[in-house]
Formats: structure tokens, sequence, C-alpha cells
């Protein structure tokens, strides 16, 4: 008898013309072309590229689209008459809460994705997440938003994919322990590309300077983030969350070939890593197709070509933004959303030329400093937060005379 194929699962991507989204759409079509995984494609949310959200909706042959952007609609709808077209600073969660899905890619860059990403958690879908921002600005409410709804999530980040992997696979021999025992995860990082250069150099580095990462291909937000290592501080909050770890038992450690993307070492001192190549394709099908594994899509490692795995501690005379986590999760409440947004704003600046690279951290510092934890409860807390941390942030860049960073 021929089995009957399964049911196609409908997902909606959240940020689908930035990297993960397009990344995402890029596996998604593998897995359908090569009968991997049966995957509709039945909402797509853009915030500012019409072009490539409407070449989207025509390959995958969607119906409802969203973009941020709202003075770009109308050129959205007149280029896709058949489509539903959401529009403005809210329209992602309006699609979220629009369409029928079973599955949520939430792939918005920043702070703009965490509405829509709360609201795939309250409908219950199970959510492939990039958007560091919903945890570390929102992580005390995500836990029980997922225990009311069931919504279930699964981390693409290739750090935490490399956690969440290690975890289960340490699961599938476990009878009598929910909870595997462990002594700490450590999360990788390249050390991106400023990973050799003294602080001087650094502190007055230029804009396509910092751009230039060496191993991964990013959007400008996340470069800057890898540049200050204010990525991995958004990383050790979000695992935090994710795995219900506390800061002592999640650490660091730099590892330039980004092949080692992050490892468990448990109780016994015994350790398991996830290796692969740095594409973020392989995580993106991992979450996807979860708890299967199938064909991908990305190339395989070349193990006669690797001639060694270095590893090396975090510098944090030079790279002070990681020490931030920690504070962060001590202080709970809405430090996580005064830390976000402050640096936020410190990057945006920065990639206008407005201030030094060195002075990222150092607003953001600052910001988390000066203003007050409030308890976080509710969407209102964090939103509120998010706003005095921007204030914060602008009105220390309008007081001060800085000196414009180099082209």
């Amino acid at each position: 008898m021929t089995a009957k194929p399964a049911k196609a699962r409908r997902l909606i991507v959240l940020g689908s013309t930035g990297s993960i989204g397009t990344n995402t759409l890029n596996v998604v079509d593998h897995l359908n072309r090569t009968a991997a995984a049966s995957i509709q494609v039945v909402g797509l949310a853009a915030g500012r590229n019409a072009k490539t959200l409407i070449e989207q909706a025509r390959w995958f042959k969607v119906k409802h689209v969203a973009i941020a952007d709202a003075a770009q609609s109308q050129a959205v709808r007149e280029a896709l008459p058949d489509c539903t077209v959401f529009a403005g600073p809210d329209s992602a969660l309006k699609l979220v809460k629009e369409v029928e899905a079973t599955d949520c890619a939430a792939a918005i860059v920043g702070a703009a994705g965490l509405a829509s990403t709360l609201g795939a958690i309250r409908l219950g879908l199970t959510i492939s997440l990039s958007n560091k921002e919903t945890l570390v600005a929102a992580g005390e409410l995500v836990r029980p938003m997922l225990q009311a709804s069931g919504a279930t999530i699964i981390p693409v980040d290739s750090e935490h994919s490399a956690i969440f992997q290690c975890l289960n696979a340490h699961r599938s021999g476990e009878t009598s322990q929910t909870r595997p025992p462990i002594k700490r995860i450590v999360l990788t990082a390249s050390g991106g590309p400023f990973r050799a250069t003294d602080k001087q150099t650094m502190d007055n580095a230029t804009v396509d300077q910092a751009l230039r990462h060496p191993t991964w291909s990013m959007g400008p937000k996340v470069s800057i983030d890898s540049a200050t290592m204010m990525n991995k501080t958004l990383e050790v909050v979000e695992a935090h969350w994710l795995f219900d770890l506390p800061g002592e038992k999640i650490d660091l450690l730099v590892h330039p070939e980004s092949v080692v993307h992050s490892f468990v070492e448990f109780t016994d001192n015994s350790t398991l890593a996830q290796l692969g190549p740095p594409d973020m394709r392989t995580p993106i099908q991992y979450a996807l197709t979860y708890p299967n594994r199938v064909g991908g899509c990305s190339d395989a490692m070349d193990w006669s070509t690797l001639r060694g795995l270095s590893f090396e501690p975090v510098d944090f005379t030079r790279f002070k933004a990681p020490k931030l986590a920690y504070r962060v999760i001590e202080a709970g409440g809405t430090a996580g959303a005064v830390l976000n947004a402050a640096n936020e704003v410190a990057v945006k600046a920065f990639l206008e030329r407005r201030i030094p690279f060195g002075r990222i951290v150092e607003l953001a510092d600052e910001a988390l400093s000066q203003i007050p934890v409030q308890p976080l409860d509710g969407l209102e807390a964090v939103t509120e937060a998010d706003r005095q941390a921007r204030e914060w942030v602008e009105n220390r860049l309008a007081e001060q005379s800085m000196t414009p960073a180099r082209s």
C-alpha cells in the first residue's frame, strides 16, 4: 500500500527579504523540490524591500503579504493584484493573526520583530526563531506564553541550534531524566573582523571595515553586532531563556574557523559538539524539519581539507559587550529590552557615521546603567523600556559633539 503524503505545513516567513528570510525560502524550495518535506508558504512579511517581496510572493504563489513601509504598499498591491496586502508598522502582526498557519519563521531583525513573534507564540505555532530580541527583551513573558499556548520554539541561530541538537542527541539515549545533567554550555564566536585588531584601531574602525565579516554573510545590523561582539551578548541572554540556565553555566570561546558551532559539557565532563560548514541553511533546515533529518541543500564538511580547529578566550578588555549579558540576566525585568534598544540606536548611528565604532557598546552600557530596571509584567513594560532606551541614547547623541566615523 502506498503511504499517504504528509499533510503540508503552512509557513509564514517574517522578515522574508533579509538574509535569514531568503535562506529560509531557499531551504523550503529545496525541501519541496526534493520531496523531503511538504511546506506551503502562506504568508510573507518584509520591511522595505518591496521588489524582493513581490518576487518571492510570485515564486511561492503566496496570497498574503505584509510590508512595514506603508509608502510602498500601493506598488505591492499593483504588482500582486490577487494578494491581500497588509501595510504599516503592525503589518507583520496582522499577517500572523489573519493567516491560518502551522509554522512561523521569525526572522525580522531587532525589536521590530517582537510583536509579530509574540503573536505567533500566542497562536501556538511552531516557531523557527532567529529573532534574538524576542527572548532578550521579553524572555520572562515568553515562557508562560509557551506553556499556555502549546507553541514550540526551535532556535535557528547557529550557536543555539548547535546546543539544541546536542541536548536532543543526549536525550535520545535517556529514559529516566527529562533534563540532561549540564555542567555548562559554550557558545562559540568567530571573533568577527576585529578578532586580532588592537583596541585603538578597532575603536576608530570605518563602517566598511566593521561590515567585513570574515566568515558569515549577514545584514548590516547583525554584521556590526558581530564586530562589537554584541551578538554574543544577546546570544548569552537568549541561551539563558532557551535552555533555562543561569549565567554562570553559559560561557563563550572564540573559534575563528566557525566549524564548531557550540558545545555542551555534562557533569561527567564529557562533551557533545555540533560541527558543520558556516552555512545558515543547515540550522534553518533542521528547524523546519525537526525532529527529522533529511537531505540538505548546504555543502557537507570536507574533512580532508581541515587542518585544525583553534579556540581562544574572549578578550574582555577589547570586547566589553559580552559582560553586559550577565548583568542583564542578573537584573532581569526590563534590562534586556533596555540593552537591546540602546544597542539598536547606537548601531544605526554608527552606520550613519554619526559616532565612532568604539562608542556603540559604550552607549549601550551607559543606558543599561542609567535607566532603572522595571518588572516585566506585560508587553507594555517591554515597549516602554524600549522607548525610554531609544530616547535616552538619542538625547546623548544630541548632547555630545562626536567625531563622525570615517567613510
